[in-house]
């Protein structure tokens, strides 16, 4: 009796934090070998950025499993760690958010729809065009607050679902209002006595 033959494609090994701490040394040292300190330095600030950036999602991630998930809309460890702008933002960026484009959109509304209430009139996947109705909420409807509103929504898509490439926003109440009919007492070819 032979053994079952693996027919899965082959993994690449998975990066260790020792040999990936090498390579970046070599690269820095690639490129300070080019003797230009203002390159090095911007080579250097960007590693420390992107250190940061992954630090404060890992981080994030030990944060909310540590708090189980139960407060914050519910839903256990998963729900919550999908909620947070910046994990989903990595999960995103690495193309590993389980959820589809839609849901996600979702769950940005969801993120700012206590300030900023509204839905989704429609979505185009090919243009990235997000068409959204905002919910009448007895506002100004100034301009600055719309401005706004935009920018809460605009900001918190770009975390959840960056396939949102530009959103167009409309009034919720000037989508319900119906067309203005002229009701009048003749017919509008009858013609008038003399």
């Amino acid at each position: 009796m032979s053994a079952p033959v693996d027919t899965a494609p082959p993994r690449s090994a998975a990066p260790n934090a020792e040999a990936t701490g090498r390579r970046v040394e070599e690269v820095l040292d690639r490129i300070a070998q080019r003797d230009d300190s203002e390159i090095t330095a911007s080579a250097e600030e960007l590693v420390r950025v992107l250190m940061d950036f992954y630090g404060a999602g890992l981080a994030r991630i030990v944060h909310l499993l540590d708090r189980g998930g139960n407060r914050d809309g519910g839903g256990g460890p998963r729900a919550a760690v999908l909620r947070d702008e910046l994990v989903a933002s990595l999960l995103v960026l690495h193309d590993l958010h389980p959820e589809d484009v839609a849901t996600r959109i979702e769950r940005a509304l969801e993120s700012v729809r206590r300030q900023h209430p509204a839905e989704v009139a429609g979505f185009d996947e090919d243009t990235g065009v997000l068409r959204l109705r905002s919910a009448d909420s007895g506002g100004c409807g100034c301009p600055s607050t719309s401005q706004e509103a935009q920018q809460a929504i605009e900001s918190a898509l770009s975390c959840f679902a960056p396939e949102v490439t530009s959103v167009q926003m409309e009034s919720a109440k000037a989508a319900q209002e119906p067309t203005l009919l002229q009701i009048s007492s003749r017919p509008p070819t009858a013609s008038m006595p003399s």
